[in-house]
């Protein structure tokens, strides 16, 4: 018969006790993580209380009023205009919307050629053509041709004076003019009047009336910019002159003006590309 260890029986009910301690102790930490989960789902549920509801309504009410008085904003903007005025914004808005759509398929066209292997050189020798044009043309060393009006000022009161022929230039530019010229005088960016005592000089060049006024652009816009109500024409008629706006399906801007090389000025050089 062999001899048993003593040791060994008495340590098989301990280790059986701490088992079941351990499994208990780990159900306890899972139960107790599972009540934590659920009082926080609970905290965080919205409360259908009295002070939530009434943030509630306050928060559409606010956003209501801010919707309605925008609206009310625009309305009364236009409400003081007469018929003919709305009419002309609205004609207005629906050829910046149409010119605005030629140029965005213009621009498409050009660089879908461009992206054409066959094409890109000739598009590209085009395309710097039409630019070379373009800015020949605003910088009044090309001369120019297509539709708009021709503008004649009348001022046997000699009332008219530089800031008014000034102002007859801004609501021009503002119509949509692309090349102006007034008595054979190119208007360009760095155009200026003044009044002397031998009457009104253009960019030093002494004009006088009649005014005769050419510009190229939308005839219909333009004619509009200069008759509508405390434009131009009415302003001439203040000062006991007369205007008269001659719409036309083509006009010719054929007076020059010459570039001076800037004194000061000097074009940044483009970024090299690695």
């Amino acid at each position: 018969m062999t001899d048993q260890d003593p040791t060994a029986d008495e340590t098989q009910p301990v280790k059986a006790v701490s088992d079941d301690k351990a499994a208990s102790t780990t159900a306890a930490q899972q139960d107790a993580s599972r009540k934590a989960w659920h009082r926080l789902g609970l905290a965080g549920r919205p409360r259908l209380t009295k002070a939530n509801v009434l943030a509630t309504v306050l928060a559409l009410g606010l956003g209501f009023a801010i919707a309605a008085q925008v609206h009310q904003t625009s309305i009364e903007g236009l409400e003081n205009l007469r018929a003919d005025e709305l009419i002309r914004i609205l004609d207005t808005v629906d050829q910046d919307g149409n010119r605005l759509a030629q140029e965005i398929q213009t621009l498409q066209l050009s660089r879908d050629r461009l992206q054409s292997s066959t094409t890109s050189l000739t598009e590209a020798q085009r395309a710097a053509q039409q630019r070379l044009d373009s800015l020949a043309i605003m910088a009044g060393t090309a001369p120019a041709r297509g539709p708009g009006i021709v503008l004649t000022i009348r001022d046997p009161a000699h009332g008219v004076t530089a800031p008014l022929l000034l102002d007859t230039l801004q609501e021009l530019r503002d119509a949509g003019a692309e090349a102006i010229e007034i008595n054979n005088v190119r208007v360009v960016a760095n155009t200026y009047f003044t009044d002397g005592e031998g009457g009104i000089s253009i960019s030093g060049t002494p004009v006088s009336a009649p005014y005769i006024v050419t510009a190229i652009g939308d005839g219909s816009t333009l004619a509009s910019a200069m008759e509508i109500p405390g434009g131009v024409t009415e302003t001439v008629r203040t000062v006991k002159g007369e205007a008269g706006v001659e719409t036309k399906d083509e006009v010719t801007v054929s007076a020059l003006q010459s570039v001076s090389e800037p004194q000061y000025a000097r074009p940044v050089p483009s970024p090299k590309t690695s």
